[in-house]
């Protein structure tokens, strides 16, 4: 079955220096590009992370040190990357908790800005282990009828993970069709960032998902400890997750229309102490 488009969607692969989503850094991505008509783009870069490739790294994906130092930086790499996913939903394999995380991230490092507004995002693994329960390569074997040779190599994973959404689109009935069910459905829980460590509860408010403040909602957080949004700006966060309390505070500092002249003045004021 093939997939039922209104607009490109890409399925995209990161091999990195490790788990970390603030930290670590890309070294090989891949990118299959899909559109409505069934027409296909694919590329594939290695980078050079500007850090060392930890062993435990390698001994998983096989790419070393010193064949990526010659290759470009993922700066110099971000604007033709964000260019080919620009208007694009985004799929892959556990790339809500991590693929998406992780190139927003790096973007953001680049200075190229990066949210999902009017994207939807597809994760392939979750559809497969509410279904199944199995990895990528017993999910190529399970929906597909074949052995995924290059396994870690992200040109190999990303083409399977293709495959696999197809198969499962055709196993499963009583799944859409669709971007917007496909990405409902991969989806765990509303998030507001991409790690996790900010939630939507029932009220579509933001929730902390951590700490000593997990379950309240931001805004309660922040008038009542404003200190709270510095520490956290200052601390080992995604970049993204920084990006989006910082939204949140100054959402809060904006004047509205029913404050009273004293109301406005103090928020303006904080608004102001932000900068």
């Amino acid at each position: 079955m093939n997939l039922n488009l209104t607009k490109p969607i890409v399925f995209f692969d990161l091999e990195t220096t490790g788990i970390n989503i603030a930290t670590d850094r890309i070294v090989e991505i891949a990118v299959l590009k899909v559109f409505p008509n069934g027409n296909k783009e694919s590329k594939t870069w290695l980078v050079n992370p500007e850090m060392d490739i930890p062993q435990v790294s390698i001994d998983v994906h096989g790419i070393t040190n010193e064949k990526v130092v010659s290759e470009p930086t993922f700066k110099e790499l971000a604007k033709e990357v964000s260019e080919l996913m620009a208007g694009c939903d985004l799929a892959g394999f556990n790339s809500n908790r991590f693929d998406i995380p992780l190139l927003a991230e790096e973007l953001m490092r680049a200075g190229i800005d990066f949210d999902m507004k009017d994207r939807k995002a597809i994760d392939v693994q979750v559809i497969f282990h509410k279904k199944e329960q199995r990895t990528l390569g017993a999910g190529y074997q399970f929906y597909c009828g074949k052995e995924l040779e290059g396994a870690h190599g992200a040109a190999a994973d990303t083409n399977a993970t293709y495959e696999i959404l197809k198969a499962q689109l055709d196993r499963y009935e009583d799944i859409e069709n669709s971007v917007a069910a496909l990405s409902a459905f991969s989806t765990h829980g509303v998030r507001a960032d991409f790690a996790g460590f900010i939630l939507m509860n029932d009220e579509n408010q933001e929730i902390f998902s951590f700490g000593k403040h997990k379950g309240r909602t931001v805004e309660s957080v922040f008038n009542e400890n404003p200190g709270y949004h510095n520490w956290i700006q200052k601390a080992d966060f995604p970049l993204y997750t920084k990006k989006v309390l910082k939204e949140i505070k100054e959402r809060m500092a904006a004047p509205k229309e029913t404050m009273s002249d004293g109301d406005k003045l103090q928020a303006l004021q904080q608004k102001f102490n932000l900068r």
